[in-house]
């Protein structure tokens, strides 16, 4: 039985042009490589699974390729390549610095830099989570990074810049890396389903994207778990099932039903998903998300900010239509309230309750019948109008 390898691991880019969402920081690195302008210290920092230390790989290969292609790629052919692709290099070195994080540690790493390489032109030292390396540790690391040997080049990769010695991050050349849209994510799980004779629907890949929350390693692995779950057919009902989310169809319907002031309907909705084991308070949110993205849908200037599918975009800007601005704006603040309130409160549901009440009153018209509940409005006059009766009989 042949051996399974993980999305994340088989698909990893081998060369810069395959890196997904990095196109800027990317054609700058083989810039460096063509020109031959290559500095002695990088830092790589972004959030986590979007390809700082695949990109650190990369660059540390082309530097080291005898024969560098025009657009400054590794060639992939030379002893250099053959070397690093076999974990055989004795030019390329990688220390995870979350384990290796002592003064000794890195002592040891800097006695390395002194020994030119032997093949290539560059010694290049790789160094992961470089922030969770101790005080001690940095200032060792600062004497060599200061002075370096000319054939050392430094590649320091975080997910945490803030924590890094600002001495540290004078000297090196900084690339901050993007997170991952859900637009790229999701045609890259497209390239690699196809490759695994796998078929989806392309809302179930959404799904995927956005619980990656823009880390496309995350998003491989979440995939990988729905395609064993689907078992080679990925489709929409299923990943919600595995993933446990809720269905976004219900954050429509509640807009929908707020709109037509249909509050028996909402209860019986907010029941039926409660019943379905899920939290009022993520409701909530949910609900929060989806007005705001439905309100970012409403001007043609903002629909960039709304990282979604381009089928979830237009149903946000054909609900956008419907709803009045001030209803959205209403609505937003209702949920926050409710959210800032939602721990203290030792009524959870009931919580839950009167904001989707109050927001399904949002559009009532005062005088409205008492089919669809009183506004507050109209409660606050009656009671003065019973003050004024008694008074007046007395």
């Amino acid at each position: 039985m042949e051996e399974y390898i993980v999305s994340a691991r088989k698909y990893r880019p081998m060369t810069f042009d395959s890196v997904v969402g990095q196109k800027a920081l990317t054609t700058t690195l083989k810039n460096a490589v063509k020109s031959g302008k290559l500095a002695h210290a990088y830092l790589f920092c972004g959030p986590r699974g979007v390809g700082k230390t695949t990109c650190a790989r990369i660059f540390a290969k082309a530097i080291n390729c005898m024969n560098p292609t025009q657009d400054g790629e590794a060639c992939g052919e030379c002893e250099s390549c053959k070397a690093f692709a076999e974990q055989r290099s004795y030019n390329i070195f990688e220390l995870d610095a979350a384990s290796n994080n002592s003064v000794e540690h890195i002592k040891s790493l800097m006695e390395q830099t002194r020994i030119p390489p032997q093949v290539g032109k560059y010694k290049v030292f790789i160094i992961d989570e470089v922030h969770m390396l101790s005080s001690a540790a940095f200032n060792a690391f600062l004497k060599t990074l200061e002075e370096p040997p000319a054939h050392v080049i430094f590649i320091l990769a975080t997910t945490e810049k803030h924590k890094i010695l600002p001495t540290i991050l004078s000297r090196c050349q900084i690339y901050d890396f993007e997170r991952m849209t859900v637009e790229n994510t999701i045609s890259h799980l497209k390239n690699v389903a196809q490759k695994e004779g796998i078929t989806y629907e392309e809302e179930a890949l959404a799904i995927i994207a956005e619980k990656a929350d823009g880390g496309m390693r995350d998003a491989l692995s979440i995939f990988d778990q729905a395609a064993s779950f689907c078992q080679g057919n990925i489709t929409y009902a299923k990943v919600i099932e595995d993933l446990n989310e809720l269905d976004a169809d219900n954050y429509f319907r509640i807009v929908d039903l707020a709109l037509e002031n249909k509050v028996s309907d909402i209860m019986v909705l907010l029941n039926s998903i409660i019943e379905k084991g899920f939290d009022g308070g993520n409701l909530i949110n949910g609900l929060a998300s989806h007005v705001r993205n439905v309100l970012m849908a409403k001007d043609e200037s903002t629909l960039k900010l709304l990282d979604a599918s381009l089928q979830q975009v237009q149903k946000y800007a054909d609900q956008a239509k419907r709803c009045p601005t001030k209803f959205l704006y209403q609505t937003l603040k209702l949920t926050n309230q409710c959210d800032l309130s939602y721990r203290q409160s030792s009524n959870k549901r009931l919580l839950v309750e009167l904001t989707l009440i109050q927001v399904a009153q949002l559009t009532q018209p005062e005088d409205a019948s008492d089919g669809a509940g009183r506004s507050p409005k109209r409660l606050k006059s009656l009671f003065k109008h019973l003050t004024m009766t008694r008074n007046t009989a007395a």
